[in-house]
């Protein structure tokens, strides 16, 4: 196998525990100490091996403005670091670092994210990433927002309640599921993310350098964002034309031989989008993991849908893997990342 500088991997994943609720900062430094060192002691390396640093967080969910630098405690002030930031999910953090490796610029790089959801009322925070003359001042709430979707494809025949419920059950009951109440009509609880603070890390390294930290890296063979309109009454709802979008720029339009798929979907009718949108096969597991259904930090959960696709191969329970992530609402931008036991 020969070397390439366009050759980047997943080497290390590590993730806070998902909970409900922490007492600590909402800075993330608490959670994201434990993550990196068990990164350094899982790779032998310290934090002067990191050539570049980006984190993804938000301030509107910090409640506190440049909370991410804050977040540098965790790494420590020396020696220095090049660093750099996006206020979005980490998942785009991952991107900017995996272009910094492509250009040469750096050979390794780690990439954390980190959320509390736990300090606000999520649901309304999250408003404000809405159109700020429009809509935001209307103050619909993300479950609002997300059962309008929801609502929409149900009435366009494009899913029922129990495909919904079913994305929750998986093997088990859907009908017990159905008898539950609605807390924002059409979705019951179980549809919709727990409330989740946590924090998650990655490191990427390049060629042989990957190879050294890690005996079987989860090779990067493709990674693209698409974005569709904010304005949610000028798009179809039901579909995702820009998860359509990424996918085919990263597969080629050849969505066989995924042995997994991790898909970050908020919501269960999200997860039926997204399959579609993508085109998985029978033959993929969607969600190993549990999804951002079982567990969904903020500003970290689309990283950690690339995380746990990386593990399952650096594992090997896993030759080739998707993930996916996404920000705003419904379903408004989105990432896919293609990776393999093989660097081509």
């Amino acid at each position: 196998m020969t070397d390439n500088a366009t050759d980047i991997a997943v080497v290390g994943f590590a993730h806070a525990p998902h909970v409900p609720e922490t007492f600590g900062t909402t800075n993330g430094v608490e959670m994201l100490v434990p993550c990196f060192q068990q990164l350094y002691d899982r790779l032998g390396i310290t934090k002067s091996d990191i050539d570049f640093w980006c984190s993804g967080s938000s301030d509107y969910l910090a409640g506190r403005a440049f909370s991410f630098i804050s977040a540098i405690d965790a790494i420590g002030a020396v020696p220095p670091i090049n660093e750099s930031h996006v206020e979005m999910d980490a998942a785009w953090a991952l991107y900017e670092a995996w272009v910094k490796l492509r250009s040469g610029q750096a050979t390794t790089a780690l990439v954390y994210g980190f959320g509390k959801s736990s300090a606000g009322t999520q649901r309304q925070v999250l408003t404000m990433q809405l159109d700020p003359y429009l809509v935001a001042p209307l103050w619909p709430d993300a479950w609002s927002i997300a059962g309008l979707q929801a609502r929409a494809g149900l009435d366009a025949g494009r899913w029922t309640e129990r495909d919904m419920a079913a994305v929750v059950a998986g093997d088990g009951d859907a009908d017990s599921l159905l008898d539950q109440p609605y807390v924002a009509d059409p979705l019951r609880a179980h549809d919709i993310a727990p409330i989740t603070d946590g924090a998650a890390a990655i490191v990427l390294a390049v060629g042989d350098r990957a190879r050294e930290l890690c005996e079987r890296p989860a090779w990067i063979t493709g990674m693209a964002h698409r974005i569709d309109t904010p304005v949610l009454g000028a798009r179809d709802l039901t579909v995702s034309p820009s998860t359509a979008a990424a996918a085919q720029a990263v597969t080629g339009g050849d969505v066989s031989g995924f042995d997994i798929a991790e898909l970050h979907a908020p919501f269960s009718h999200q997860q039926l989008i997204l399959a579609e949108a993508i085109g998985l096969k029978n033959g993929t597991k969607v969600n190993p993991s549990g999804g951002a259904l079982a567990a969904n930090p903020m500003f970290a959960a689309g990283l950690e849908r690339i995380g746990f696709a990386a593990e399952a191969i650096i594992a090997g329970s896993a030759n080739r893997a998707l993930a996916h992530a996404t920000s705003g609402p419904a379903l408004q931008q989105n990432l896919v990342t293609v990776l393999g036991s093989e660097n081509r």
